[in-house]
């Protein structure tokens, strides 16, 4: 763990990958091993304050870090079904309890199988 300034001059302040590349660069890694977090901008602008964390590979990296974290870097995944599906099996998960619940989402409930 480390604390990182970062002055971003006149210009607009650049994001977390420009500073994952740039820690990269410094710290003879890759990019994706690298967790930015806590950032916060000082009053007047011109420069930011926040921690990273560099750990050893990707696997260590999810192994450690909380999963809202992880959610902020790693690809997201796609949303299976459409909106109002997934709306209603919300709705039908509501009215079910225990091991139920997980079988609402598969073809059981349809009587194919």
């Amino acid at each position: 763990t480390f604390m990182v300034n970062k002055s971003s001059g006149i210009n607009a302040e650049y994001g977390k990958e420009e500073l994952k590349e740039k820690l990269a660069t410094m710290y003879r890694t890759t990019a994706d091993v690298i967790m930015p977090f806590g950032f916060r901008t000082d009053f007047g602008g011109g420069r930011s304050t926040g921690f990273a964390l560099i750990y050893d590979n990707v696997d260590a990296m999810k192994k450690i870090e909380p999963n809202y974290r992880l959610a902020r870097f790693l690809p997201k995944k796609d949303k299976t079904g459409g909106r109002r599906q997934r709306k209603e099996l919300k709705n039908r998960k509501k009215k079910v309890s225990g091991k139920k619940k997980t079988e609402l989402g598969s073809c059981k409930r349809n009587g194919k199988f």
